[in-house]
């Protein structure tokens, strides 16, 4: 008896609740059959903050219970729902911001068994405060560290099926002018350039986008750690949302948030279609300027929150 309720609490139990998942169903415009509307169709799996323990601070009983849930939720997820693409927004780890070279490869090497995927589905890893550290703990090393384990740039461009996928280091949007922020809002913005003139008619195409290379021309996505600018979650429903008593808390600039004018910055480089992000360990939808939705998707961890969950 015992050993099927352990069987079926830590193993089973996790195909039997995500079995009742369903990717949303997408309609294509009239001109397309339904094989080719399938075939188009990119199937995207979003979570955030996995937050895995370090040595300093991480029990050891702690890690193996929550990495194990990890790992299972997730390897389950792979197999019964086949994504084409997972990002994860952020706060891989939870010591990444002062864990030395040795704590660092130990932390990745269990990210990489717990989080691995088979070729026919693409990882994408976008970085957080707690993998580099705050603004102020942030150094070219540890967001050199990140980006060669990740393969991970701010003001990188990923497409796929024509939709344009833009990763952003939150953390370097401070806007005080360090060399860190000063590059990757350069790299940003040189990128927004490349995506408006792609969004022009060849009619309408102004002189400053002669010569620029063409990408699908389809507002892009944001993908960063940090929410844009809010003032707090009051706003925010759903079983997924923070809790009553938290969410009229409100959210200090470029800590929970955002600041104003970074969010501003982005979204008027930009114009995106969606903001994807992360930070909170809850669940919002907000909009901003009445027309741009943002997601931010609760944490991926059971030690973050009693009913850890991913978005489709």
């Amino acid at each position: 008896f015992v050993s099927s309720v352990v069987l079926f609490c830590e193993f089973l139990i996790y195909y039997l609740v995500i079995f009742q998942c369903r990717w949303p169903e997408v309609k294509g415009g009239a001109h397309m059959g339904e094989e080719e509307t399938s075939a188009s169709v990119l199937k995207a799996m979003i979570l955030a903050d996995t937050h895995l323990l370090g040595e300093i601070k991480g029990h050891w009983l702690d890690k193996l219970r929550r990495e194990w849930q990890m790992e299972r939720s997730f390897q389950t997820a792979l197999w019964l729902l086949q994504p084409d693409i997972v990002f994860i927004l952020g706060d891989v780890f939870d010591e990444g911001k002062w864990s030395l070279p040795q704590a660092w490869a130990e932390d990745v090497r269990r990210f990489q068994k717990m989080f691995r995927s088979p070729v026919s589905t693409e990882l994408v890893v976008i970085v957080g405060n707690h993998d580099v550290g705050f603004h102020y703990e942030m150094t070219p090393y540890k967001v050199n560290r990140f980006e060669r384990v990740f393969n991970f740039t701010s003001g990188k461009l990923i497409t796929r099926k024509g939709i344009n996928f833009v990763l952003v280091n939150s953390v370097a949007m401070e806007g005080d002018g360090c060399a860190l922020c000063r590059a990757a809002e350069a790299k940003l913005l040189a990128l927004s350039h490349r995506l408006n003139c792609s969004q022009q008619t060849l009619n309408h195409s102004a002189k400053s986008c002669r010569g620029v290379e063409q990408l699908p021309a389809s507002a892009p996505i944001l993908l960063q750690h940090y929410p844009l600018y809010r003032e707090s979650d009051a706003e925010c429903s759903g079983e997924d949302s923070a809790p009553p008593e938290e969410k009229s808390t409100p959210f200090r600039e470029k800590y929970d948030v955002l600041a104003r004018e970074a969010s501003q910055k982005l979204l008027w480089w930009f114009r995106p279609r969606l903001v994807l992000s992360g930070h909170t360990h809850s669940a919002c939808e907000v909009l901003h300027e009445g027309r741009i939705p943002e997601i931010s998707v609760p944490s991926f961890s059971w030690r973050n929150r009693n009913n850890p969950s991913f978005i489709m």
